[in-house]
């Protein structure tokens, strides 16, 4: 006779994988909020449910795993940003606008509270390792790329001028966009990324 066990069933197991991305998701939430060096492996782990001892079975030690989670957020920006800019075929800068409105969107949903990863970690590179450097620096790069082809399309539309320099105005964007994303968290308000993201855009097209 089968014996009928009592309580509550037993937890199916994640596996390596999915506990590996649980770790990688709860990092990102948490390091737009606060810095690298302030938050502990613990509160990472608890946030998952994964016991302490565990952790070194998915990552070498704390900067692994911070290298890891700006991978994994690179890739998440970026799928984001590409959605947003191939949005409106017709009209590529309203692409950039819908990122500006979803970006403003999550401020406000977050109260502030969260802010761009890349930039948390690059207000800390005092105090990071070497290591960091180069994946942050890429991670920027990538967006500027991305964002460059999309000006490329506006400009092949007469949208804006013929002369523009693609690139130097993606990179312009993201230096202007992380001080604003900075300032918007400081006053706990939207208008610094709105005033940044409307100026952007009248120089842009501006004859």
């Amino acid at each position: 006779m089968t014996q009928i066990r009592r309580g509550r069933p037993p937890k199916s197991a994640r596996n390596f994988d999915d506990t590996k991305e649980a770790l990688l998701l709860a990092g990102m939430a948490i390091l737009t909020e606060q810095g690298f060096n302030t938050v502990g492996i613990d509160m990472i782990l608890k946030r998952v449910g994964v016991p302490k001892g565990s952790f070194y079975h998915y990552f070498k030690n704390k900067d692994d795993f911070g290298l890891q989670v700006i991978e994994r957020y690179d890739q998440y920006f970026c799928a984001k940003l590409r959605r947003c800019l191939a949005s409106s075929p017709a009209d590529p800068l309203k692409g950039l606008s819908t990122f500006v409105d979803e970006a403003v969107e999550g401020m406000e949903k977050y109260r502030f509270s969260r802010g761009c990863l890349i930039g948390n970690f690059g207000q800390e590179m005092a105090i990071l390792s070497d290591e960091f450097k180069h994946p942050l620096a890429q991670s920027l790069k990538n967006w500027s790329f991305m964002l460059a082809h999309n000006l490329e399309q506006a400009k092949m539309l007469n949208l804006i001028a013929s002369d523009t320099d693609c690139l130097q105005q993606a990179e312009f964007f993201w230096i202007g966009w992380e001080g604003a994303i900075l300032t918007a968290k400081v006053m706990q308000s939207s208008e610094p990324m709105r005033k940044f993201a409307t100026g952007y855009l009248n120089q842009l097209t501006r004859s």
